[in-house]
């Protein structure tokens, strides 16, 4: 890969990265009510069991968005590394098969839609197919 499309691929990441980070922080601060303000000493507690439900699926809810978004930005930090070690954009499991690099280009297209991915679509379909 040429260097402008290793630094286009660097800049996405870094700028989801960032995203990704303000999100998580939101998110986790919403669902722990961190942020909450208590306006004129009322009480933010729900009084009914129905808002306590409520309450408790939204935040449950939070959280794990908060968690599938910190697993992206550990993938995103992986592909960073990547591009530090001149390794980003080959496949993994290609590359652990012995093929060459240009066997094991992940197509660019696939980088643009997932950048911090780690395998060609090949790989990808037979992991899903076994279940890996």
């Amino acid at each position: 890969m040429k260097k402008p499309e290793i630094t286009e691929f660097k800049d996405l990441l870094e700028e989801m990265q960032s995203r990704l980070r303000g999100d998580v922080n939101q998110l986790t601060k919403a669902a722990l009510g961190i942020d909450r303000q208590d306006g004129g000493g009322e009480s933010k507690s729900p009084t009914h069991m129905a808002e306590l439900g409520s309450d408790t699926f939204e935040q449950d809810f939070s959280l794990s968005l908060a968690a599938n978004e910190q697993e992206t930005l550990t993938e995103i930090s992986a592909a960073l590394q990547r591009i530090k070690d001149g390794t980003f954009g080959l496949c993994e499991i290609c590359v652990k098969e012995g093929k060459s690099p240009a066997q094991s280009a992940i197509l660019k297209p696939r980088l643009r839609a997932i950048p911090y991915c780690r395998t060609c679509v090949d790989c990808a379909r037979k992991r899903e197919d076994v279940g890996i």
